[in-house]
């Protein structure tokens, strides 16, 4: 077996969008997020892309950031499968390229991929991806043909994109490295490359593992400043990490805050971050009137907290109840 390059601190460092490739037979690989797309014109050829929200209007807006994408593709888009809630799915239902579906439908991304939608769409020469597991699962799976890494895969994009249920061991080291890296654009690479080859590649799986270990500390000071969370009102706890300087996992923090009360909130410097479990059954897209997106997940600005606070149930007062940790 070939060695694998190991994780330079070059890369580490790297901001390009565009990750490459490792084989001229493969596609290329390009990360892209619903606030922050590739320029069409840097991907090359044949183009899908893979659970990639279309953007809301506090990204942005679909108008200013998505749909000028699309156009810029044309022809070359040959398909864009994703799984978030977007009122502008429905211009796109006679499209065959277009597979939208809305989060209750599929919890995850992968899922929705199958070897006849791969056969269907034919060809392709770059996959832009999300930057979570649910993202680079997809991608890996679309490079197989249509067929899981490994058994579970797919249930494992789905508990973690959910947060609902137990993912496996495998799933767990990968999503934490994620997590501890969140902007490592060679780590992306790794993954996908390992997940595609069936995680059957010793050194790349190490690599995985060690970038996993780094989310050790992360995981401790997010569950130290935990014991923060504050009692807002209503069924609402929420904390403030303004100018908190060490490294912490909003995503966990989120969760620890769930453990409290049905609705965590958090706020940082620029964001209102408020989320509840899946299945909880609350919308927070129609509660704050956004066009699309995660509907138990949502960020919105800062300079909206009072309005936020009171669409939830919180007595005015509220917001002297968040103090900076």
């Amino acid at each position: 077996m070939a060695r694998t390059p190991v994780l330079t601190a070059a890369c580490r460092r790297s901001k390009l969008l565009t990750v490459g490739t490792s084989n001229a037979n493969e596609p290329r690989l390009a990360i892209g997020t619903p606030r922050r797309l590739p320029k069409a014109s840097s991907l090359t050829g044949r183009v899908v892309v893979l659970d990639v929200a279309f953007a809301g209007a506090q990204s942005g807006g679909f108008d200013k950031v998505t749909l000028p994408f699309i156009r810029g593709l044309g022809d070359r888009l040959r398909a864009w499968v994703d799984h978030h809630d977007h009122d502008e799915h429905g211009r796109f239902a006679d499209d065959p390229r277009f597979v939208l579906c809305t989060k209750a439908e599929h919890g995850a991304c992968p899922e929705i991929i199958d070897t006849e939608l791969v056969e269907r769409v034919g060809p392709i020469d770059t996959i832009c991806h999300h930057n979570d597991f649910d993202g680079l699962a997809s991608a890996a799976k679309w490079m197989r043909g249509g067929i899981e890494s490994y058994p579970g895969c797919d249930a494992d994009a789905r508990a973690i994109d959910t947060r609902l249920g137990v993912p496996s061991v495998r799933a767990t080291v990968i999503d934490r490295a994620l997590r501890a890296r969140p902007r490592d654009q060679a780590l992306y690479e790794f993954i996908v490359r390992a997940l595609a080859q069936g995680l059957t590649d010793r050194i790349l799986w190490e690599q995985i593992e060690s970038a996993a270990k780094e989310m050790e500390p992360i995981e401790s000071e997010t569950k130290r400043i935990a014991e923060g969370y504050t009692h807002l009102g209503g069924e609402v706890v929420g904390i403030d990490v303004t100018g908190h300087n060490a490294a912490i996992d909003k995503t966990l923090l989120l969760l620890l805050g769930q453990e409290r009360d049905t609705i965590s909130l958090v706020v940082d410097r620029d964001t209102v971050s408020v989320a509840a479990r899946f299945d909880s059954g609350l919308n927070f897209l129609r509660l704050f009137d956004v066009s699309g997106g995660m509907p138990t997940r949502i960020s919105l600005p800062k300079s909206r907290l009072s309005s936020i606070l009171q669409a939830l149930g919180c007595p005015i007062s509220a917001a002297a109840l968040l103090r900076p940790q």
